[in-house]
């Protein structure tokens, strides 16, 4: 039988993480380079791609490959996959992790109800729901013969109705697109746990609010809905991915963790 260290282990496994340039992303790359996997660093920036890939590799000695793509190009996953496969010859994992946030700039998307685009709300299903489907058409087959695992990274608000009470006086929103992708993307999770079993397991993730800089009112609303009085920080994510990666989750598929405090308990 093996220890629990030998379970968590990913040593010669590959893994690809979308959005693996930000800040979710980048403890993902970690989590899943201190287990001894290579690293695939999917984002759109490629400055901050390669950055992170070299902090990876820096910090793990394991081979992290950073791979510059926008995957609001519906060809982007695809050439993920072939890109992986050319440099790796393997692909073990994949995190979808990659989501619309808005930075882009492009306008309608965190506002009032009323004034959310169509143009907003299309770009967000490409990026949050589109592009995991497709990147997991792509690598089925390598995921099969691999025994390999996929995780979605899904959010409090793919199960549950915002609070908007939280945003009230600062300059936050919440839109629909959001949740309307998040929750698509763990329903996405309990299909594709059926139709690719026994050789792909496939499970969810959904965090809870992380600490990032938010005004001080909303972070202080937060905290005092929640059981743990605090909001999450990226580290606090990072156990249940290994987890869902790796051998220790071997019986676990078709689930959706909840690593939010405490947030939907009550």
């Amino acid at each position: 039988m093996r220890t629990v260290n030998e379970l968590f282990r990913l040593d010669e496994r590959v893994a690809i993480v979308t959005g693996g340039a930000g800040h979710i992303g980048l403890a993902f790359g970690e989590a899943l380079s201190e287990q001894g996997a290579r690293v695939v660093v999917v984002d759109r920036q490629r400055l901050a791609c390669e950055e992170r890939a070299h902090v990876l590799e820096t910090k793990s000695g394991v081979k992290a490959l950073a791979l510059p793509e926008d995957l609001s190009d519906s060809a982007a996953p695809g050439r993920v996959v072939a890109a992986t496969l050319a440099a790796f010859g393997r692909i073990d994992v994949i995190v979808n992790n990659a989501a619309f946030t808005g930075a882009s700039g492009l306008p309608g998307y965190a506002v009032p109800f009323p004034e959310q685009s169509l143009e907003a709300w299309e770009a967000a299903i490409r990026v949050n729901l589109t592009c995991a489907f497709q990147l997991v058409q792509a690598a089925h087959e390598e995921l099969a013969a691999r025994r390999g695992s996929v995780v979605n990274v899904g959010s409090i608000y793919g199960v549950v109705g915002p609070n908007m009470n939280l945003y009230a006086g600062t300059p936050m929103g919440n839109p629909a697109a959001y949740a309307a992708t998040k929750g698509g993307l763990l329903q996405l999770t309990q299909y594709l746990a059926t139709v690719l079993a026994p050789k792909v397991r496939v499970n969810a993730i959904s965090p809870g609010g992380i600490s990032r800089g938010q005004p001080e009112a909303f972070a202080e609303r937060y905290a005092a809905l929640t059981p743990l009085k605090r909001m999450g920080t990226e580290e606090d994510l990072k156990g249940a991915l290994a987890l869902l990666v790796s051998d220790a989750g071997a019986y676990i598929t078709g689930q959706n963790i909840m690593v939010d405090g405490g947030w939907t308990a009550w």
